[in-house]
């Protein structure tokens, strides 16, 4: 991205955040949709007339903000909110030598990460694959394609550079696995995420239902999207905020006169959604350390797009609750 022109905001705008507005507008998602579907009592997967038009929308958004973005750095590269730390990929950039070739060992390469990208698919829609099995793919395909660029000498790989680039990469990844670590531990010092044992983080979950069983029918569907909002900064894990807070909000939506698909809608939006700016998101921290841009300056780039994603959602739960969707 820095050779394109881009910086390091653009990296995450493209590898990280187009992944959580595929994740929270989803029809088929397996992780959040599926189970809390489940949970709530109704049909799997069901309600995609709504959210198949509500997944195109998100996406046509996040391209377009991204888009208008990466085009306004790359005319003016200084405006970016990264560019002081920028530095070390322009740097490794200006003294990097590469040639120019597409070889039959490059078209390999490629293939494989398609063949991997389709069969990663695959697993998880089929086999319900979940992060151990997906990086155990990728790890696969990253011994794959260093075999084949040994063999057609691709950038000159030997065995040994291929091991280098190994422990270079796993060094680069080491400040983002520290910082997973502590976001993970934020879950840890409230109780933990089991949802039958007395804990800080469910006595907040029975106050807030509490709370919203007492408001009017459409403002409870917004506090709900409200409330899984912020409750996605104590449990980042789709599976686990489903099985903490479904079993209440779905008898809940019952009693405010909220359909329970509406009531799904709000948890999948508000968990998916605001991945993209907690700091106890182990995968947000991960990419903003690996592209080297600070939280801080993330924020301060990202608060309108976040402001302009949870004006949408809100639109769209009060408007699925308008129209009865069940």
């Amino acid at each position: 991205m820095i050779r394109l022109g881009y910086d390091g905001i653009t990296t995450v705008m493209v590898t990280y955040v187009a992944t959580q507005i595929g994740f929270a507008s989803s029809w088929m998602n397996p992780f959040s949709v599926a189970i809390a579907q489940g949970i709530a009592g109704i049909p799997v997967l069901s309600g995609s007339e709504f959210r198949l038009p509500m997944w195109l929308g998100f996406t046509l958004l996040g391209i377009i903000f991204t888009m208008r973005y990466a085009h306004r750095i790359q005319q003016q590269p200084s405006l970016s909110h990264s560019y002081q730390s920028d530095v070390y990929f322009r740097e490794h950039h200006a003294s990097a030598t590469l040639e120019s070739r597409f070889n039959f060992g490059d078209l390999l390469v490629l293939l494989i990460l398609v063949m991997t990208m389709v069969w990663v698919i695959w697993g998880v829609i089929a086999k319900a694959w979940f992060i151990p099995e997906i990086a155990s793919q990728f790890f696969t395909m990253g011994i794959v394609a260093g075999l084949i660029g040994c063999v057609f000498k691709l950038n000159g790989l030997t065995l040994n550079k291929v091991a280098q680039s190994f422990k270079d990469g796993a060094k680069t990844m080491l400040e983002p696995a520290l910082l997973v670590g502590c976001a993970s531990g934020i879950l840890l010092l409230l109780g933990g995420g089991a949802p039958t044992e007395p804990s800080v983080l469910n006595t907040i979950l029975n106050s807030a239902g509490g709370v919203i069983g007492h408001l009017p029918d459409a403002l409870s569907a917004w506090f709900m999207l409200l409330f899984q909002s912020v409750f996605n900064f104590f449990v980042t894990s789709g599976s686990g905020q489903a099985a903490l807070t479904m079993p209440l909000m779905a008898p809940l939506s019952d009693i405010v006169g909220v359909t329970r698909q509406v009531a799904v809608l709000a948890f999948q939006l508000g968990d998916g959604l605001t991945n993209i700016i907690v700091p106890t998101s182990a995968s947000l921290m991960a990419t903003l350390g690996v592209c080297r841009v600070d939280w801080g300056n993330w924020l301060k780039f990202v608060w309108r797009f976040m402001l302009l994603l949870m004006l949408v959602s809100s639109v769209l739960v009060i408007g699925a609750h308008y129209l009865g969707f069940s």
